[in-house]
């Protein structure tokens, strides 16, 4: 496994598989793009990747045009040499690992701007610019790497959906596809934040799938009002600050009745000072 810290470094490794494989049969690539401290959620990106492609590039930045001021971009999780560790152990052939004077360059940066309808709703109203950011370096990566496919855990569903519009808009020769929810025993959905929470904190947390799970038997059982399936979500999380439980469509429009497979529930709670994230896709 490679571990590259420079742009330039990056391309002359993605212009060299091209260049390997010119004999056999174009490279297949696939890009993880991840902001480190991995875990099984993140390696379930990786397996998926190394099955379906002939090289998998890893990318690990915490980038910080997608934090808002008074956010953790100083505090979040850092652990590279594990990281590396991990990647290694399962088949990724290189890790994107750069500076961020190598990612941003200069004060004169092109800004990637996020669609407003899609953007500044839900967790875009939380945090304001906080898409545009991802966007950013999104598709700086991808012209970085050139990958064929990119995989995103559902788990940031709006972040997902974003990104699929951008590709499509941009009309960019990369497949998103989509991975599941990865859940600790507890049922948790997996996060890179979910360290910041005490045991304490860590028992509250789990209101989050349990409403999430009621909302699904619900509906499993017949229901299809989206305001019902809310109110029955809605009783799971009295005891937590619930900034939004919202049915929508997968261009993030609020719906009133379920659509298979064009429905998903977002879930966003505060415990303590620890946003976390859940959703249902239906």
């Amino acid at each position: 496994m490679k571990v590259i810290s420079t742009t330039d470094e990056l391309i002359a490794f993605r212009s060299a598989l091209d260049s390997t494989h010119s004999c056999i049969g174009i490279a297949r690539i696939g890009l993880v793009p991840t902001m480190g401290a991995l875990h099984k959620g993140h390696l379930s990106l990786i397996t998926r990747s190394t099955k379906e492609n002939t090289h998998t590039i890893v990318s690990i930045f915490v980038n910080p045009t997608q934090f808002l001021p008074n956010e953790d971009l100083s505090t979040y999780p850092r652990q590279l040499e594990s990281d590396l560790r991990l990647c290694e152990e399962n088949g990724v052939s290189a890790v994107f690992a750069p500076h961020i004077n190598e990612m941003y360059q200069s004060q004169n940066e092109v800004k990637i701007l996020a669609p407003s309808t899609m953007a500044y709703i839900l967790e875009g109203f939380a945090r304001p610019g906080h898409f545009d950011g991802v966007l950013q370096i999104v598709l700086k990566l991808f012209c970085l790497t050139r990958p064929h496919n990119a995989y995103f855990g559902q788990k940031d569903a709006q972040q997902l959906l974003i990104i699929k519009q951008m590709v499509q808009n941009l009309f960019l020769p990369i497949t998103i596809n989509p991975c599941p929810i990865v859940r600790d025993d507890d049922g948790l959905a997996l996060s890179s934040r979910n360290i910041y929470l005490s045991p304490q904190e860590r028992h509250l947390a789990l209101a989050l799938p349990k409403a999430i799970n009621a909302i699904q038997k619900a509906y499993q059982n017949g229901e299809t009002s989206c305001e019902i399936l809310v109110q029955i979500g809605l009783e799971q999380l009295q005891h937590i600050q619930v900034e939004y439980l919202q049915a929508c469509n997968h261009s993030l429009e609020s719906i009133t009745t379920i659509i298979p497979n064009q429905s998903l529930f977002l879930l966003c709670a505060r415990i303590g000072k620890t946003r976390l994230l859940d959703n249902l896709w239906i």
